[in-house]
C-alpha cells in the first residue's frame, strides 16, 4: 500500500477527527513503511470546525473580540489560509456561551457578523461558515446588523432584533451589506432539512435545547413567520420551505437572504475545499468513520459523502466505528467496501469511552495485519 486517506468524523464524546489522523499517521506506517498517510480531519460545521481545517489544510488561527450571544465579549477564533475563512457560529454564538440559563428569545448572532466582517476586512473573498451548535433564533438578523443592514422599527428608529422581536421589523435595508460582500461567496456548511417556521421548522424542533419552554417555542414560531413576511415584502422572495432555512435558529435562511450566501452540505464542502477528487485518484484505500454508523450515516452525513466520491474513484471504502447499527447495510450499497467496530468487548460506553484511543488504534492495527498479509 502506497497511499492511505484517512477522513473519518469524531467520535463524539471520546474521539476528535484530529486525534484519528494522528494514531493513523502513527500507526499504518509500522505495517507499510512506504505508505504515505494523509489525514484530513472533518467536521459538520459545528465546534471543531475551525480546529479541523487548520490541521487539514494548514489554515492559521485567528482570534478576535466579538459579541458572545447576550452581548458580552467573547474571544473567537477562526482559520484563515490565503483568501479562504473557515468560521464557526458557535464560536460567537454557541450553545455553551449561554451556560445553564439559555434564553434564545435574547440571544444573538451579532458576534458572528463580526467574525465575517474581520475576514472580509482582512482580504477573504471564500468565507466558509459552519452554523451547528447555535444558541440563537434570531433569523440571522443580528449577523447581518454587524455587516451592515439596518433594521427599522415602528417609528423609524433603527435596531438589532433578537428572536423575541423579529416582529417588530417594519423595514430593512441590505444596500451596506451588498457594497461590502461584493466579490466575496459565503458558503454555509448546513446538514439539517429543517423549514424556517412550523412543526418542523427552528423555533418547535431546535429551540427546547436551548432553554425555551412550549409559550416561548410558540412565540418564536410566531416571531420567524413574521420576519419570512419580511424577506417576501423587501426581496420578493420567502425562505420559509427552502431546505435548511431553519438551521441554527433561521441562520440558514438569514444567510440566504441578508449575505446572499450558499447552503451546501457540510461534508461535501469540506470534500471540495480539501480536493478530496484529487488527493483519492491515486491512493490505495480510504478509511473513515463515526462514532456510531446507522441509517442517518448514509443519508447527507460523512460517510455517506465520502462513500460516493470513492465509489466513484474505484478506491476501497473502509469505516472503522464505535458502533455499528443492524439499520447500517445500506452503506454497503453507497459504496462502503467493509465496516470494523472498535469495540472489542461487551461493555457499556460508560466503560468503553476511556479506551477509545487505544480501541482504535488496536483495531487499525488489526486490517493493517490483514492487509499485509494479503499482498
Amino acid at each position: 500500500m502506497k497511499k492511505c486517506i484517512v477522513i473519518s468524523d469524531s467520535f463524539k464524546g471520546t474521539l476528535s477527527s484530529v486525534e484519528i489522523c494522528r494514531i493513523a499517521r502513527n500507526t499504518i506506517p509500522a505495517f507499510f513503511p512506504e505508505c504515505q498517510v494523509t489525514g484530513i480531519p472533518v467536521a459538520d460545521g459545528g465546534e471543531g470546525t475551525v480546529d479541523c481545517f487548520r490541521e487539514a489544510i494548514g489554515a492559521e488561527p485567528v482570534t478576535v473580540p466579538v459579541r458572545g450571544p447576550y452581548n458580552k465579549t467573547v474571544q473567537a477564533t477562526y482559520a484563515r489560509k490565503d483568501s479562504l475563512a473557515v468560521i464557526e457560529m458557535a464560536a460567537a454564538a454557541g450553545l455553551p456561551l449561554a451556560g445553564d440559563h439559555g434564553d434564545p428569545s435574547a440571544a444573538t448572532t451579532y458576534g458572528v457578523g463580526q467574525i465575517i466582517l474581520h475576514a472580509v476586512e482582512n482580504g477573504c473573498k471564500d468565507i466558509l461558515l459552519g452554523i451547528g451548535g447555535s444558541a440563537t433564533n434570531d433569523g440571522g438578523c443580528g449577523c447581518a446588523a454587524a455587516l451592515g443592514t439596518r433594521f427599522y422599527g415602528e417609528n423609524g428608529d433603527t435596531f438589532v432584533p433578537v428572536g423575541g422581536t423579529l416582529g417588530n421589523i417594519r423595514h430593512f435595508d441590505i444596500t451596506e451589506t451588498k457594497k461590502l460582500l461584493a466579490g466575496v461567496r459565503i458558503t454555509v456548511m448546513c446538514d439539517v432539512e429543517n423549514p424556517l417556521y412550523g412543526p418542523d421548522g427552528a423555533a418547535y424542533v431546535f429551540a427546547p435545547q436551548k432553554g425555551a419552554d412550549q409559550a416561548m417555542v410558540q412565540r418564536l414560531d410566531h416571531q420567524l413567520r413574521a420576519l419570512d413576511r419580511m424577506f417576501l415584502q423587501e426581496l420578493g422572495t420567502s425562505f420559509a420551505e427552502t431546505s435548511g432555512a431553519g438551521a441554527a435558529g433561521g441562520l440558514g435562511a438569514g444567510c440566504m437572504a441578508f449575505l446572499g450566501a450558499e447552503l451546501r452540505s457540510g461534508i461535501e464542502a469540506v470534500l471540495d475545499t480539501v480536493d478530496f477528487d484529487g488527493q483519492v485518484q491515486n491512493a490505495d484505500l480510504v478509511i473513515t468513520g463515526e462514532g456510531r454508523i446507522d441509517s442517518q450515516s448514509i443519508h447527507g452525513k460523512v460517510i455517506s459523502g465520502i462513500a460516493r466520491r470513492t465509489r466513484g474513484a474505484g478506491v476501497p471504502l473502509l469505516a472503522i466505528v464505535g458502533g455499528i447499527d443492524e439499520s447500517s447495510a445500506g452503506a454497503y450499497d453507497l459504496g462502503v467496501t467493509a465496516m470494523f467496530s472498535i469495540n472489542r468487548e461487551a461493555k457499556s460506553f460508560a466503560e468503553s469511552a476511556p479506551q477509545s484511543a487505544e480501541n482504535y488504534r488496536r483495531t487499525l492495527a488489526d486490517i493493517c495485519r490483514l492487509l499485509r498479509a494479503m499482498t
